[in-house]
């Protein structure tokens, strides 16, 4: 079974049970994402100079078994076969990125987020510039994440404000936040290198039934509007994958944003908040839409290993042509 295969097996069924010596350094809890106030997750790579990685979240119950060997080493035993690999450390949220997320809580509820269920806390710029400075030595990138506590304009200066302390450390910086008029123009002037801005469904119905309150038709201006200051390959947007859309009316997004410049993270379903009772995208379904990105991606002439920051130049969560293939 090659890498992608194994990847879209893994992802489709999300978790592993962790067993062997203790793995407790290697284990992330996180407040944003996908394993958002789950138990934790771990990240098991294969390769040395091409690292290739998966993120699962840890459940005792779940059918596949990693075994930590000591040392980081571990195996993922699957169907029979063993597939042997590492543990990666974790910087923050995930390895070699301080990736932060600034407001943790949201006044939005999109129907697949468990965020706005959390307790909401929000890091000061001072914070976030101490959380930087301590893992500056293990790190390639600083993403900046943030859900919107208050209103979207004091979400966004809190970002600038952040963006301003963390910026000169000669480090790529990623932001990804819910735009407003001119937010792109902002975050460039600032240094910010690359941008993410998510329109998380394939279709504009879907948008309007998963994601009430936000403006679909902002974010595709602001993702225009990106490519031209930022460049192609350097600005990306988070589709979900299992929503209910069509295989089709998935394509089509991707060709669209693909056409537009804009890099797809087509990030599979993790069922949960009020989306918890659908089912994940089957391997097959991963696989199949891999194909079909890994097209557009090559006709629109863009490669996700240009990637510095965030999502594409982690592929922790997702399947990512060009770097799980």
């Amino acid at each position: 079974m090659n890498w992608s295969r194994l990847k879209a097996r893994l992802l489709a069924a999300g978790r592993v049970r962790l067993s062997g010596e203790p793995a407790d350094c290697f284990v992330e809890r996180s407040r944003a994402g996908p394993s958002a106030g789950s138990g934790g997750s771990v990240f098991f790579s294969v390769g040395t100079g091409r690292i290739r990685r998966v993120r699962l979240s840890v459940d005792p119950a779940s059918e596949i078994e990693l075994v930590h060997l000591g040392g980081g080493r571990a195996e993922i035993r699957l169907d029979g076969e063993i597939f042997e690999g590492q543990l990666e450390p974790v910087a923050l949220h995930c390895p070699r990125q301080a990736y932060i997320t600034i407001s943790e809580g949201c006044i939005f509820r999109c129907t697949y987020c468990p965020v706005p269920s959390q307790e909401a806390r929000v890091k000061s710029p001072e914070e976030v510039a101490a959380l930087v400075k301590r893992v500056l030595p293990h790190i390639d990138a600083i993403s900046l994440t943030s859900g919107v506590v208050g209103s979207v304009e004091e979400d966004e200066q809190r970002v600038l404000e952040v963006v301003k302390r963390v910026v000169g450390h000669g480090k790529p910086v990623g932001v990804s936040i819910y735009p407003l008029e001119n937010t792109p123009r902002r975050l460039h002037a600032l240094g910010v290198a690359e941008v993410k801005f998510n329109l998380e469904t394939a279709t504009r119905s879907l948008f309007a039934e998963h994601c009430p309150g936000l403006d679909r038709e902002a974010l595709c201006r602001a993702l225009r509007e990106s490519v031209g200051l930022f460049g192609r390959n350097h600005v990306f947007s988070n589709v979900i994958l299992g929503l209910g859309e069509t295989d089709e009316e998935m394509e089509h997004c991707i060709e669209e944003l693909c056409a537009a410049g804009v890099i797809p993270v087509i990030r599979p379903l993790t069922p949960t908040a009020g989306c918890s009772d659908y089912p994940r995208p089957s391997a097959a379904r991963i696989e199949k839409i891999n194909a079909v990105h890994e097209r557009h991606l090559a006709l629109a002439g863009l490669d996700p290993t240009e990637a510095l920051t965030m999502c594409v130049a982690c592929t922790g969560c997702d399947l990512v042509p060009g770097r799980d293939t």
